[in-house]
């Protein structure tokens, strides 16, 4: 009986931590229909830049269809055009990853007004990273020497753990002034869910790195303190992000529920990002 209360009870406060996740994002970005339609060239646009950043495993696409090394058909649609920004973050498909634009260091940290990167399609990336729960994520992990001397652990797939070691050693360039926010790391893999959902993280993936969180900045931090009215803040030097975006990691610190220590490699919104900025 107390064992079944205990459940309960964290049951309970795992669906009041999602509606406060869910709450937060309606109420930074409402609850009209997002993202503002695209046009046919600019999805299709966007989707060859998303199979190009992913070689290893994606072999071309047919309209809406990814078409992968293995013979895979996946549709990039799951044919709700008018979702909440709820929606998007929540149940996500291929093309919501890019339902808003992610704008690159070059343009100041101010208070976002949407959730770049946060779309995260469940079934595209654990095809291509695997499922941690099934242990398949773990066997790709490979160690990659921090700024700091410590060692992290980071997946292979992709050309993670390639890019991550050129961000650390253009990182130990800038200086011992911006070590305070990069060291101690705040982690990196980790088989969970993102706070206050059901859904993966990046860090399940072993995708994504924390810097160090003493002198970083959440949204929900922010909103325990302020009663749910926190603003954003952040105190991340911006030519950190740029390190971490010249290699394809987006900062966390662009969302509207803001996590400043958070990267993950994304390049498919950089390669977009930049594509619409003019850039290479």
């Amino acid at each position: 009986m107390r064992m079944t209360a205990c459940l309960a009870a964290l049951t309970a406060g795992a669906i009041a931590t999602t509606a406060q996740s869910q709450e937060a994002v309606g109420t930074h970005l409402g609850h009209a229909p997002a993202p503002a339609a695209l046009s046919a060239a600019q999805r299709d646009a966007d989707l060859d830049r998303l199979v190009a950043v992913y070689p290893d495993f994606l072999a071309g696409r047919q309209g809406d269809m990814l078409i992968w090394r293995d013979g895979t058909r996946m549709s990039t649609s799951d044919g709700r055009p008018a979702k909440t920004p709820v929606e998007v973050v929540a149940s996500p498909d291929i093309q919501d990853i890019f339902a808003w634009p992610y704008p690159l260091a070059s343009q100041p940290a101010t208070s976002p007004s949407a959730d770049p990167g946060r779309a995260r399609p469940a079934a595209f990336f654990r095809k291509m990273y695997g499922d941690c729960h099934a242990g398949q994520v773990t066997a790709n992990l490979v160690s990659v020497r921090w700024v700091d001397g410590t060692s992290v652990r980071i997946t292979r797939v992709n050309g993670v753990a390639t890019a991550l070691a050129a961000v650390v050693a253009e990182l130990k360039a800038l200086g011992p002034a911006y070590t305070k926010y990069l060291s101690p790391m705040g982690g990196t893999y980790n088989c969970r869910t993102i706070a206050g959902t059901s859904l993966a993280s990046m860090h399940s993936y072993g995708a994504a790195i924390d810097i160090n969180v003493a002198n970083s900045d959440y949204w929900l931090w922010a909103d325990a303190a302020a009663h749910g009215l926190g603003a954003f803040r952040s105190r991340i030097p911006m030519q950190i992000v740029q390190v971490f975006e010249r290699h394809g990691f987006i900062w966390g610190g662009r969302w509207a529920d803001f996590d400043t220590m958070h990267f993950e490699y994304r390049p498919e919104i950089i390669a977009v990002a930049k594509a619409n900025a003019g850039q290479r």
